[in-house]
């Protein structure tokens, strides 16, 4: 009532938010809280009480997205975002019953041998109407909804039967990388629902290479830990996607059952020109070999790229220069055509960590922590 400018209303919504600041004493504990608030406003944005919720309810989300513990206005970009999100969730809960998900496979090379020793199974979306949904659209709304429960169970079962048909026509030892989502970890079940899908396609546990990213690893600790623990006893590995992107420690290396570590293409990109990445890239391949642990480098592009990771002995790679993302008859004829990386003879590697590159390093954003 004592509402007379849009900065009265702003000034509440922060007291709200405040107000919940210090923690609630609960059984002798301290229970935070956080506030995202939506706010619209009448009758500018709209002169009826469904239309106004529905405002305050889009602003709210909108808050979410923002980093939570906020508030946001209602806004007409907002309305058209919510109105666009609705519409992808829904026909995102048709997409598996519609047979609209299929899997692509980057094949993952051995820096020694040249052959093809693994794939990275990749989820895509071909929407009737709306053509290739890109996987960063739809994938963390999956997330959000809990459909990548049904979606993920429905890609390790895809991917495992395809591994074991490669299998049987004799590409034997061919592992197949499936990434997996903090949801499906969070499931008590989750070990039994591998664990079914293995006997039921016959698929050797040790070629099923579970990807994990670093962030997951660190929100759910323990409950990631042991679930690891029970799929590790069954046979499956473990690969850490993305490894230098986060806050990465030693720590989870010599905790977690980890068996690959994945350079994030972040740090590729610009190998061997930057000096920076190529003594990261290199300091991650030495580390994990004097930790036992294998390294693949992921979008490598470039025959300068190649080389420098060869010179560096490192394990595998993945990326555009051997081959992008491809259905499994692709991959197929890939096998069946004895493909391998062009080689090209390793040279000396200029040497990338001089004391103003290391301080350079030091001051960069993504941090290796040892």
């Amino acid at each position: 009532a004592n509402v007379t400018q849009v900065d009265d209303v702003a000034h509440i919504a922060q007291k709200i938010i405040d107000s919940f600041a210090s923690p609630f004493h609960v059984d002798g504990r301290e229970l935070f809280v956080s506030t995202s608030i939506g706010i619209t406003l009448y009758p500018f944005d709209d002169d009826n009480l469904d239309g106004l919720l529905r405002n305050a309810d889009a602003s709210m989300y909108h808050a979410k997205e923002m980093g939570r513990n906020t508030f946001q206005f209602y806004t007409a970009e907002i309305n058209r975002r919510t109105t666009k999100r609705l519409a992808l969730e829904t026909a995102l809960r048709h997409a598996l019953e519609r047979n609209e998900l299929a899997l692509y496979y980057q094949p993952q090379v051995n820096l020694k041998t040249g052959k093809i020793t693994g794939a990275e199974a990749l989820l895509r979306w071909q929407h009737p109407e709306m053509g290739m949904v890109a996987p960063l659209e739809f994938i963390p709304l999956a997330e959000e909804t809990g459909l990548i429960i049904p979606i993920g169970e429905w890609v390790l079962q895809t991917a495992c039967a395809q591994a074991q048909a490669w299998h049987l026509s004799g590409y034997r030892g061919f592992q197949i990388a499936v990434n997996l989502s903090v949801r499906q970890l969070q499931q008590r079940s989750f070990a039994k629902v591998v664990a079914g899908i293995l006997r039921q396609t016959g698929l050797d546990p040790r070629q099923l290479d579970l990807e994990l990213t670093e962030s997951l690893l660190m929100q759910n600790t323990d409950s990631a830990l042991a679930v690891m623990d029970e799929l590790n006893s069954l046979g499956a590995i473990f690969s850490m996607d993305d490894f230098g992107t986060g806050y990465s420690s030693l720590s989870y290396l010599k905790r977690f059952p980890i068996d690959t570590l994945k350079i994030d293409q972040s740090f590729m990109h610009d190998i061997p020109g930057d000096p920076d990445d190529a003594a990261i890239a290199q300091a991650i391949i030495a580390m994990a070999h004097s930790l036992k642990i294998r390294v693949i480098a992921e979008g490598v592009e470039t025959a300068k790229q190649l080389v420098f990771l060869q010179y560096h002995k490192c394990d595998g790679m993945q990326g555009y220069y051997f081959s992008q993302p491809i259905p499994a008859a692709a991959l197929t004829r890939l096998l069946e055509n004895g493909q391998r990386l062009k080689w090209h003879r390793p040279v000396k590697a200029k040497k990338s960590t001089t004391h103003a590159g290391a301080k350079k390093a030091g001051e960069k954003k993504r941090r290796i922590g040892i």
